[in-house]
């Protein structure tokens, strides 16, 4: 077995800019706001025989992308127990309690976490990180850790390690 190192990224250009709100209960959640969030990034795999255990360009592109993806959107958890989400005309209407909250169908995603929050950003980002044989498979990772900030000093991170 060769000897694994951990490639650590965090790049400037690894965030996304989006609108969000925290659902606290089925009564409680956050006015619309949002943030520039921060992507960081932990891959661990075997060094190869000649030095390195891969093109970072490769992780790096692949974090770009996804961040990408989500920038200047609205995220809303689709699977909460507290929202009802619906599409009509073209929009995402979602319930909260007496609340209707309605957003141009354009300007959402609705993803499949259950709260739009850094622990749960980071665990939607590890998915699609693990789900991409390219980078798992084909770089033997062992580990991927993902951490998203919401600002200075705040983190939620989600770890994935291959089963032995």
């Amino acid at each position: 077995m060769h000897r694994l190192t951990t490639i650590e990224l965090f790049k400037e250009y690894l965030n996304f800019s989006a609108a969000h709100f925290t659902v606290f209960s089925a009564t409680e959640r956050e006015r619309l706001h949002g943030h520039n969030f921060s992507v960081y990034a932990a891959i661990t795999a075997p060094v190869t025989d000649n030095g390195m255990t891969a093109d970072y360009g490769l992780f790096k592109n692949k974090l770009k992308q996804l961040c990408e993806e989500l920038d200047e959107y609205t995220l809303i958890a689709g699977d909460s127990p507290h929202l009802q989400i619906a599409r009509q005309d073209g929009e995402v209407l979602v319930n909260f309690g007496n609340d209707l909250l309605r957003f141009p169908e354009g300007d959402c995603i609705v993803l499949p976490i259950r709260n739009t929050t850094v622990e749960e950003f980071s665990h939607y980002l590890l998915q699609k990180l693990v789900a991409d044989v390219d980078i798992v498979e084909d770089y033997f990772v062992t580990s991927i850790v993902v951490k998203v900030s919401s600002g200075a000093g705040q983190y939620g991170s989600a770890e994935w390690r291959r089963e032995a």
